[in-house]
């Protein structure tokens, strides 16, 4: 993968998440170089959400829960930075998967 994918592709992938599309966001996470285009879908994915008629929560929990499962321990904070960022419900949905997750404890374990 030697292109930067733009935010709109990984938005796509973010809201189907079907096989293929985990497979995707799997490997752009393998890749620090892809940190940045990945958050930027993630941040598109979200305001998409936020502004459509109907918000499907549990999906956006789910999301939430699978990349704080599946993302290696450098993109925990900022993943959590973007959960945070919106006080729409859209990202309260995606927070509350992430922090069920525990992605970031993992992360960083209290000492």
């Amino acid at each position: 993968m030697n292109a930067l994918p733009d935010r709109d592709t990984v938005a796509g992938k973010l809201a189907a998440l079907a096989e293929p599309d985990r497979s995707y966001i799997e490997l752009l996470m393998q890749n620090p170089l892809q940190d940045d285009p990945l958050l930027e879908g993630l941040y598109r994915h979200l305001d998409i959400a936020s502004a459509g008629r109907f918000l499907n929560s549990l999906k956006l929990e789910k999301l939430g829960e699978w990349l704080g499962t599946t993302a290696p321990a450098r993109l925990q904070i900022r993943l959590m930075e973007v959960a945070h960022s919106g006080q729409h419900a859209a990202y309260q949905a995606f927070r509350n998967g992430h922090v069920r997750s525990g992605g970031l404890q993992r992360a960083y374990p209290e000492a």
